[in-house]
């Protein structure tokens, strides 16, 4: 183990249990930091990593103990994240995504506690909740697939993909229709997690979760799309067609993921905030390199570094302040969505959140900015690490949603008071 762990660089007052996780992620990044390169040029996610990732244990990282997990927190997938991002930026994106399905099970169990359920449906809710989490601690690879290309105006996400009840030689279950355009590990993942629409509802209560298999008839993959980064996460997304799926293998009771989402702290489904992590990673990696780099080169007339020059410096001093920007919102965040007893309202930690999200991204992508002005054409390559930041970190920009949006949202619920719609059900 090194002195340091990489994700105490984010999370510097880890507890025992939360270095040993973090130890773990430690020592797969050598081998994600390898394959990056390759994985960016290809644009395609390194399959020998999911073995990788599984047998050091992290596909159950913040699954808890008593169903086979490490126990993690979001504490824990933040520092993995973080920890991932400065090494590989599109594998700590898969994972990050994968690691999200895991409130798809800690949440239902989360509003059974809190009474939320009638008794009649704590069997089925409870059920489903611990398949997923029981799979996850056993190594199976869940890509969480939520996002859709059709939009609402008063949603963050809109659901128009369908489930059907019907029955196949005597098996009752759903047939699912619709297309999924992002959740990262596409092809690659074992089972798809995929909200869908019970077909005839009207609103948020209609929404259920279904467990897909990779491989089940009807399933296919949309076409591969020439990104601009995150290139080896494998976010083309799916289809589906007619795709039957076992009663057991879903959460269809009425309204169970409106009272799952009223279990979360804060940022979306209680783990947002880790998506960000990986670009304050990403951006942390860069400004790192860049600094060694005009440290170590040396003007051939003066012997002083290149880091000393005039306007080197102003760059450097931007780059640093920018940096320090994305951790303070970073920090503040995790501080609201994991401090017991809670130290600020539910609405009042969400809308930080849409603060702080597009701050984070753009905060992160200003640094990389930084590293190309500051390193000349030197580093103005396609393939080298500067310019794979750049594109990289440009695609926090845009992912849910951009900065602008996110800043309008909270101004419209600290002056007219108006909750935040996270899911809508809507017709295409």
């Amino acid at each position: 183990m090194v002195d340091r762990l990489t994700g105490e660089r984010f999370l510097d007052e880890m507890t025992p249990d939360e270095k040993d996780r973090a130890a773990r992620v430690e020592q797969v990044l050598p081998a994600l930091r390898a394959a990056a390169a390759q994985a960016d040029a290809d644009g395609a996610f390194p399959v020998g990593h999911i073995k990788l990732l599984r047998d050091a244990g992290l596909l159950g990282l913040v699954v808890p103990k008593e169903y086979g997990g490490l126990g993690g927190t979001l504490r824990d997938l933040a520092a993995a994240t973080y920890a991932m991002g400065t090494a590989c930026p599109s594998t700590a994106l898969a994972f990050f995504f994968h690691n999200t399905s895991a409130s798809r099970g800690t949440l239902p169990l989360e509003a059974i506690e809190a009474g939320l359920f009638d008794d009649a449906d704590v069997p089925t809710v409870k059920a489903f909740a611990e398949k997923v989490l029981t799979r996850m601690a056993d190594g199976v690879w869940l890509a969480n697939f939520a996002s859709e290309s059709v939009k609402s105006s008063g949603a963050n996400i809109a659901i128009a993909t369908t489930a059907t009840p019907v029955e196949r030689d005597g098996v009752r279950g759903w047939a699912l229709n619709g297309e999924k355009s992002f959740g990262c590990a596409t092809g690659i993942a074992d089972t798809y997690l995929v909200t869908a629409k019970i077909d005839g509802t009207e609103d948020a209560n209609g929404l259920a979760l279904f467990l897909v298999p990779r491989d089940a008839e009807g399933v296919g993959e949309r076409p591969f799309w020439n990104g601009l980064g995150m290139r080896g996460s494998a976010n083309h997304g799916v289809t589906l067609s007619e795709v039957f799926i076992p009663a057991d293998e879903a959460l269809t009771v009425p309204g169970a993921f409106v009272k799952m989402l009223q279990c979360s702290r804060g940022s979306f489904v209680g783990n947002q905030l880790a998506i960000t992590a990986t670009y304050v990673g990403a951006a942390q990696a860069i400004y790192d390199e860049t600094l060694d780099r005009l440290m170590s080169k040396k003007f051939a007339d003066t012997g002083k570094s290149i880091a000393e020059s005039p306007m080197h410096q102003v760059i450097i001093g931007d780059m640093t302040e920018r940096l320090e920007t994305a951790y303070l919102w970073l920090r503040r965040q995790l501080l609201l969505e994991t401090s017991e007893p809670p130290i600020a309202a539910k609405d009042d930690v969400y809308r930080q959140w849409r603060m702080a999200k597009g701050s984070i991204c753009e905060a992160a992508f200003d640094v990389a900015v930084g590293c190309l002005k500051a390193s000349g054409t030197s580093g103005a390559t396609m393939d080298g690490s500067i310019g794979r930041a750049l594109r990289d970190l440009s695609m926090g920009l845009v992912m849910t949603f951009p900065p602008e949006r996110g800043r309008l949202e909270a101004a419209s619920m600290v002056t007219t008071d108006r909750a935040n719609t996270l899911f809508a059900n809507v017709a295409k």
